[in-house]
């Protein structure tokens, strides 16, 4: 029978919410009768088990209590009510270097982290290589953290947490610090930890690590939880209570597309940017769009492998002789990754006159890894052989790839692979 590292029952975490700060001292000193402030439930009843040597994943939408639920078992805070169970030593990744002290240097913050975890000088010296190592920082160990790059900091800290052999992991997005090839070396770490049959409890928004690493997944939705199950069944949960959240937020924008004339109701299903970047000359306007999934859903998460589509819904306020409609995608650093348009892909569109509505839908496999992409949507045209930009909106929505295996760079060129050779006898 496999024994229990981690049980969370019935636990529920409630704020009160106050109006002013006088409201507040009030109720500390006991000064009023009266309720005066609102109360928030960031956790409601939850129940979870951990098993020792198990991978367990929780996800939600943002306020979802993910962070507070971690930040409760691993004593960060007290629950207002409910019991958690810890079995064995925890090394928590939530707030990367929050027990750093700024005026001292890097080794000197290592042995306050190690005493604080409860070590000895002695046994903090024997970590010390390996800490440094992984840290990768340099001479910078012997100089204050306050003089450190925000990279440098992180780093440090991940190294002391990471390196202090742990039986429990927790971990709360914090596999995303650093460059990538500090992220990989702690991809690495964590593969190793799993090997070694840890127990790890992981919350992160990048989906393609929980269906990787994870042997189950928990949905917690606005303080409660929806279900627990494989990676799969969790995150096709994910999706749904995602669209009902963004269905929400964009309820709140309707009233800017309906300005526009729009009339249509794709984008109302995805989670738009607000702080997307417009302009052109207006002749032709983008009114509508939409990412479609293999299922036929408008949904800001597509898994790698399936067929999607790209929709735009174009209105024209003048004649345009040469319309010519286009997509791209970049990463979360700005570059293009992949992307085109009516003319690259010699599909000639016919001049168009003012008041015509234009549907374009661009449909492919999608081969990009797993990760967090922007999608800019255009329509652009030529006049006498001079180039026009009637509209263009960059990074007007996210798009999450889903991947169950990622290989180099930026896609994946699905290679098959044969291992072949002649074995020779032993002599």
């Amino acid at each position: 029978m496999q024994k229990t590292a981690i049980k969370v029952t019935q636990v529920s975490k409630i704020y009160k919410l106050y109006d002013t700060p006088a409201a507040r001292l009030k109720d500390a000193l006991g000064l009023t009768r009266h309720k005066n402030y609102r109360e928030h439930a960031a956790l409601n009843d939850i129940d979870l088990v951990v098993g020792k040597g198990e991978t367990v994943g929780i996800i939600g939408t943002n306020g979802s209590g993910k962070s507070t639920l971690l930040k409760i078992i691993t004593g960060v805070i007290r629950q207002t009510k409910g019991e958690v169970e810890v079995d064995g030593r925890i090394s928590a990744l939530l707030e990367l270097g929050a027990g750093f002290n700024s005026e001292y240097t890097g080794i000197e913050n290592v042995y306050l982290q190690g005493t604080m975890m409860g070590f000895s000088k002695e046994e903090i010296e024997g970590k010390m290589d390996a800490i440094l190592e992984f840290a990768d920082i340099g001479n910078f160990v012997y100089q204050p953290v306050k003089t450190y790059s925000s990279g440098m900091f992180v780093r440090l800290a991940f190294a002391v947490a990471i390196n202090i052999e742990p039986e429990i992991l927790i971990v709360d997005e914090a596999l995303s610090v650093g460059d990538v090839f500090f992220q990989s070396k702690c991809y690495r770490k964590f593969e190793e930890f799993k090997e070694q049959g840890k127990t790890i409890l992981f919350v992160s928004h990048d989906l393609s690590s929980i269906a990787k690493y994870c042997d189950r997944a928990v949905l917690l939705n606005k303080g409660k939880k929806v279900m627990e199950g494989t990676p799969k069944e969790a995150i096709d949960r994910y999706k749904m209570a995602l669209v009902e959240q963004e269905e929400a937020q964009c309820r709140e924008n309707a009233s800017l597309w309906e300005s526009k004339g729009a009339g249509g109701t794709w984008h109302e299903s995805l989670s738009l940017n607000p702080d997307t970047l417009e302009y052109g000359d207006k002749k032709a306007e983008i009114v509508d769009f939409a990412i479609v999934d293999k299922t036929g859903k408008v949904t800001n998460i597509i898994e790698k492998g399936d067929l999607c589509t790209i929709k735009m819904k174009v209105r024209f306020a003048e004649d345009v002789t040469e319309p010519v409609f286009a997509f791209t995608l970049k990463n979360l650093m700005g570059i293009e990754i992949t992307g085109t348009n009516t003319m690259l892909e010699k599909q000639g569109v016919e001049p168009r006159k003012a008041g015509d509505v234009q549907s374009v839908a661009f449909t492919q496999r999608m081969i990009l890894q797993g990760g967090e992409y922007l999608l800019s949507l255009g329509c652009t045209g030529y006049e006498q052989e001079t180039f026009q930009v009637h509209h263009r909106l960059y990074d007007v929505c996210g798009l999450t790839v889903i991947s169950h295996k990622n290989t180099v760079g930026f896609f994946d060129m699905e290679s098959t692979v044969e291992v072949e050779g002649e074995v020779s006898e032993a002599h």
